[in-house]
């Protein structure tokens, strides 16, 4: 019997520790349970991940596959890798930024490290991201206003040492079930509380205390109100203000009236002096998706963020926790060059660009100037005949980017390379397939949504046929660019070193951070220095409080002013499409097609899918937006505020729906709000999950 070795759920940002044991014969994982030694989650974890690391239900890809015509058709690895450098190279001679390249939070450290090496400085793009900018870009850049720091300062010891917790934006109830085990529990002892904050009345408000459910897309407005109230009523902390912090006049000087954005947010003012009085105890404020995927995401997140500030909620077991989706987002932020060089180093900075050069041995004016322009930024210059070709790995933008059927024209106007590990809506308009290694065949560290870097192992091997994603990159790499990286197969220990040199002496020092620790302390928390160093709530150090900015001192940010909605709802569009996550989901279900039905559910308040009896047929209606029209079931619900539409984020036909339009700060999408309207299905067109690839499933 194979023995059981120690890993890390890669399903979700909380990070938990598993042990998992492959077959004894053939290949695949056998068994995968909590791991109660694993300092995270000390055994606990969820159903999801277990099912998913040990039993994934998606279509794998098993040999790589090149288009003749119209089809995929299997293919050599020779064959196939070097037509990606062929085609790659004719590209670069029309400019550096004709590749594009979009990576994933779902890739190890030591992955997401080498694609970026890879874009940044074999290939010189600045057309380089991840699928991490569509959920946590905004938090990202609100941390950086506020700290001049990437990532929380909280860690998961303040859940039980919080007395309040205020969700804003979030459901944890089902996207983090086991970080949300111990908010419940928290708020369940004597002196705790749960407010929840969300239009919709989720799975996570159903447990609150206290539940304001604001007028969707209306975050910055209501927080800014908490703000004037809080200002109205003394309930602000002048010591800290004072001692600790910068900006708070220009801050207050633009404060709305309180009577008047409570009627904008559709709530009262007794509700904002509720919520006033809450921020002004011991608080700690988790916020998610629905602050983050708005036009205003990076304002509100700034303005949650100013809350706490103002009232000293700045300290263990208080503070401002955003809530990280994919499990490794962290790491990618970290690692791959995608917003900062590696170790959070300041894109622009010409000290930081010649050492990176130097580490990779590639000219520094090789280097982007900046970032670039996000994913949805992407897909705009591969429209308008800027981008030659495009590597996809591990991500699914066909079925997950805003304005999907967009996304979708713009993919088969390039050649496009898919890595991956399943059969994806992506993968249907690829000119190459390049079939990756998944969990438990793979090798390397993630960095949970605290800050805790823990192992991922492989507890089977791959068949002959797939590659794991270090070779497969470093093998384009080498053909590009020779020398880029060491001979395959490639160390994940290696690459994992090489990741720690670059971030010494950076605010994400992992440099104190080896293999051998990892294999005795599981997991460990930056920074971390030295070899026995860990760290722990960031940026205060027993009464005294230093931030990483030029002052010393935290920054209150003045968000801009709320403009609403980018697609308001009109005559013609009368509803409001908002999306969610569903238990049981994750991604836009690559592996867990035994979920993802054919017709996708749209939740409607009981009394606004009365208004639209004659548009419904045995139950089924269409939900069209300016962009697609898409056959849903109408689900009767009194959880979703009248007059609007919840959708599934995880099936891969929503987001034909939903509107490309970005916050300008962060180029995170607006996925939270569009316009739409009902309409009657046309019984003559059988409804089909379209583009994706149903026919026999493939196990490896």
């Amino acid at each position: 019997m194979t023995q059981w070795k120690p890993t890390t759920c890669m399903r979700c940002a909380v990070g938990c520790g598993q042990l998992q044991r492959g077959v004894d014969e053939g290949y695949g994982v056998d068994e995968v349970q909590g791991n109660h030694r694993h300092p995270t989650a000390n055994g606990l974890a969820c159903e999801r991940g277990i099912r998913e690391t040990k039993n994934p239900d998606g279509e794998w890809l098993t040999e790589p596959l090149i288009r003749r015509g119209d089809t995929l058709r299997p293919t050599t690895w020779d064959t196939a890798l070097g037509t990606v450098a062929a085609e790659f190279l004719r590209a670069i001679g029309d400019g550096r930024d004709s590749v594009a390249v979009l990576g994933s939070g779902q890739q190890t450290n030591e992955a997401a490290y080498v694609l970026g090496k890879l874009a940044r400085g074999g290939i010189g793009t600045r057309h380089f991201d991840a699928n991490t900018t569509l959920c946590m870009a905004s938090a990202v850049t609100a941390y950086y206003d506020a700290f001049a720091s990437d990532a929380p300062p909280c860690t998961y010891d303040d859940i039980p040492a919080a007395d309040t917790h205020l969700v804003w934006g979030a459901n944890p109830a089902v996207a983090h079930p086991v970080l949300y085990r111990w908010i419940l529990d928290s708020a369940n002892e004597t002196d705790g509380r749960l407010v929840v904050v969300d239009p919709v009345a989720s799975e996570t408000a159903a447990d609150a205390d206290h539940h304001v459910a604001l007028e969707p897309g209306t975050d910055l407005v209501l927080a800014r109100a908490v703000l004037a109230q809080l200002v109205e009523t003394g309930g602000i902390d002048r010591e800290f203000v004072e001692e600790y912090t910068e900006g708070y006049e220009q801050l207050v000087a633009d404060l709305p009236d309180v009577a008047t954005a409570a009627e904008t947010a559709g709530v009262t003012t007794e509700t904002v002096a509720d919520l006033a009085e809450t921020v002004a105890d011991p608080t700690l404020l988790y916020w998610g998706m629905g602050v983050n995927q708005s036009t205003h995401g990076t304002a509100t997140a700034r303005m949650l963020i100013n809350l706490c500030l103002a009232t000293g909620n700045l300290g263990p077991g208080s503070g401002p926790f955003s809530l990280t989706g994919q499990a490794n987002s962290m790491g990618t932020r970290v690692c791959s060059s995608k917003g900062t060089w590696p170790g959070h180093r300041a894109f622009e900075d010409p000290d930081n660009r010649a050492l990176i050069a130097d580490a990779w041995g590639v000219p520094v004016d090789r280097l982007p100037a900046d970032p670039g322009p996000g994913p949805v930024g992407i897909v705009d210059r591969i429209n308008r005949g800027h981008v030659d070709a495009c590597w996809v790995v591990a991500t699914n933008p066909a079925a997950g980017m805003p304005h999907a059927t967009n996304v979708k024209r713009a993919l088969d106007d390039v050649f496009l390379v898919v890595q991956d590990a399943f059969r994806s809506e992506t993968v249907e308009h690829a000119d190459v397939v390049l079939p990756a290694a998944t969990w438990g065949e793979s090798e390397g560290t993630v960095m949970n949504m605290e800050r805790r870097v823990s192992r991922v192992t492989a507890v089977s091997d791959v068949i002959d046929t797939v590659r794991h994603d270090l070779d497969i990159i470093a093998e384009i790499g080498n053909r590009i660019e020779p020398g880029l990286f060491d001979d395959q197969p490639l160390s994940p220990e290696s690459v994992f070193d090489e990741i720690r040199d670059l971030t010494a002496g950076t605010p994400a020092d992992c440099s104190g951070i080896t293999y051998d620790r990892l294999t005795e302390e599981l997991a460990v928390r930056w920074p971390a220095p030295d070899a026995t160093s860990e760290g722990g709530y960031r940026y205060v150090d027993g009464e005294d409080w230093t931030f990483p900015t030029d002052t010393g001192r935290a920054r209150f940010s003045t968000p801009t002013a709320y403009e609403g909605v980018p697609e308001p709802t009109d005559p013609e569009y009368p509803l409001l499409l908002t999306t969610g996550r569903r238990a049981g989901a994750y991604n836009t279900g690559v592996r867990n097609r035994e979920t993802a039905e054919d017709v996708p559910s749209a939740r409607i308040n009981p009394e606004t899918a009365g208004q639209y009896v004659e548009l419904l047929d045995r139950g089924r209606t269409v939900v069209e937006s300016r962009r697609a029209k898409v056959t849903v079931t109408l689900v009767p619900d009194d959880s979703i505020p009248p007059g609007a539409i919840w959708m599934d984020l995880h099936h891969p036909s929503v987001n034909d729906l939903t509107l490309p339009a970005i916050d300008p700060d962060s180029n995170e999408p607006n996925y939270k709000q569009c316009a739409v309207r009902l309409a009657a299905p046309d019984r003559s067109s059988p409804v089909t999950r379209g583009g994706v690839h149903t026919g026999t499933v493939v196990r490896r």
